[in-house]
């Protein structure tokens, strides 16, 4: 049976505000990356299996499918040209788009989102025809490169400063209530998913020990007594740090939490937070290969810092997270929620405060509940808080605040366009899996960049068709 490959053609059109004549126009041909093709081909988990209970065809029917204008159904402009490779299908956020459009007509005032044109987009005989347009305040400033996305990624991409419709599309929930306490802790206390070996590794502290456990979790392959259900693991090993330094500081509620560095290494933290003074923070720092560890206790010169985090486990598991890691250096609040502070896990005396430029509402992305996350990573490089995001450069971006997802007590775990966590409010447990719709189905680099501004309108004609190869 032939197969078939998709081509891609873009006509980017920039005319005068006033006169209508049309100043420039640029014809280009694109590459298609494995955005769709990953969709539709990986089913981590099963999630595309009704092992998930909760959505088991919505999905499908309503948001992804037909694919265009669904899956592929949005718009995202560029500054700086991507890189041109089918499996980038995240670019960095040092070059976060300047502009974006999805299926329908921007009816807000986010002046960074265009408009389908509804006469002229239709579906062609062999593939779909997409008219976006941009008034002459929207889609200003200079566009490198073009991409095409879902409908949901081209809302508000990742959060805007005038209107948050989430980045996170909701795949399915699967309820995990029915696993007694003892055994829900090791998912709930989850620091890393090592997705292609099928392993994870859950943190915790206790009678001053730090506990690691790695279980095995099917992904991708299920054994004889196995379910595919994102709760049916196995305990295969479990190792205990005897501390001399390290603890969970707090009496009757237990301030901590465990990160994944990235790097080779997991991260320990305790603070109780402090809004003045210099703080305490104390640290382990523990090697994945062979679990050595080194332990010890900061003095953070006039550094006012919100806790990292609690874990409890008395009726129910219950973890609040506040902390990221990325590129080397602990990313947390300040107390009074106007900025983020900056430390280099390698020379604690290197601290930055990054301002806001704003104070921050500093609520969890869930929700509140028994277990909170203030501050996500996705693509391992853009930090999203409440009613911000940080960027690989730290450069800041203002949006609307909103609760993107359930009470997840867990980090977000990537892979590829997925995202997994388990959450826990008050005794009701999930597991919980997303699609990070803000990805590149296509790549169109520019010849030449273009910049359009508030004298200028842009007219941007996309054909994608199918050919038979």
């Amino acid at each position: 049976m032939a197969k078939k490959k998709l081509k891609g053609t873009m006509t980017l059109e920039l005319s005068d505000a006033t006169s209508g004549e049309v100043l420039q126009t640029l014809t280009e041909e694109n590459m298609i990356t494995n955005a769709a093709n990953d969709i539709f081909g990986l089913n981590p988990m099963g999630i595309f299996y009704n092992t998930f209970e909760q959505y088991p065809d919505f999905i499908w029917q309503d948001v992804l499918l037909p694919i265009c204008p669904n899956m592929i159904g949005g718009l995202l402009l560029f500054p700086e040209v991507l890189t041109e490779s089918a499996d980038n299908v995240y670019p960095k956020s040092s070059n976060l788009p300047v502009a974006y459009a999805s299926n329908d007509v921007n009816a807000t005032a986010n002046t960074a989102r265009g408009s389908l044109n509804l006469t002229e987009s239709k579906a062609l005989d062999d593939g779909y025809r997409f008219v976006w347009e941009f008034t002459a305040s929207q889609g200003n400033g200079t566009i490198a490169a073009a991409a095409l996305t879902s409908a949901k990624g081209g809302t508000n991409c990742y959060g805007s400063s005038v209107a948050d419709d989430t980045p996170f599309l909701l795949l399915g929930e699967l309820d995990i209530g029915d696993l007694e306490t003892e055994d829900q802790l090791p998912l709930h206390q989850c620091v890393e998913i090592d997705f292609e070996n099928e392993l994870i590794y859950s943190l915790s502290f206790s009678d001053s020990s730090v506990i690691i456990k790695k279980s095995r979790l099917p992904i991708f392959t299920v054994g004889l007594n196995e379910a595919l259900n994102g709760c049916s693991y196995t305990l295969l090993d479990t190792q205990t740090l005897s501390c001399s330094t390290f603890k969970f500081l707090g009496n009757y509620t237990k301030y901590g939490d465990f990160l994944d560095g990235h790097d080779g290494y997991w991260y320990g933290f305790s603070n109780q937070g402090n809004s003045s003074g210099d703080a305490t923070m104390l640290w382990i720092k523990i090697k994945k290969e062979d679990y050595s560890y080194e332990e010890g206790s900061w003095t953070l010169s006039n550094t006012y810092l919100q806790p990292i985090g609690t874990f409890a486990s008395d009726s129910y598991p219950a973890r609040k997270t506040r902390g990221v890691i990325r590129d080397g250096y602990l990313y947390l609040a300040s107390y009074d929620k106007a900025g983020v502070y900056k430390i280099n896990l390698s020379n604690y005396t290197d601290i930055t405060l990054i301002d806001l430029g704003f104070t921050s509402a500093y609520k969890p992305l869930g929700g509140s509940g028994s277990s909170e996350n203030y501050m996500v990573m996705v693509n391992d490089d853009l930090i999203i808080g409440y009613d911000f995001q940080i960027a690989s450069d730290d450069s800041v971006i203002a949006t609307v605040g909103s609760t993107r997802f359930k009470e997840i007590a867990t980090p977000l775990f990537q892979y590829n366009e997925f995202l997994f966590a388990w959450t826990s409010s008050y005794g009701k447990e999930y597991m919980v899996a997303y699609l990070l719709t803000p990805f590149l189905a296509s790549i169109n680099n520019l010849s030449s960049a273009v910049v359009k501004t508030t004298d200028m309108t842009m007219k941007i004609t996309y054909e994608l068709t199918e050919e038979t190869s």
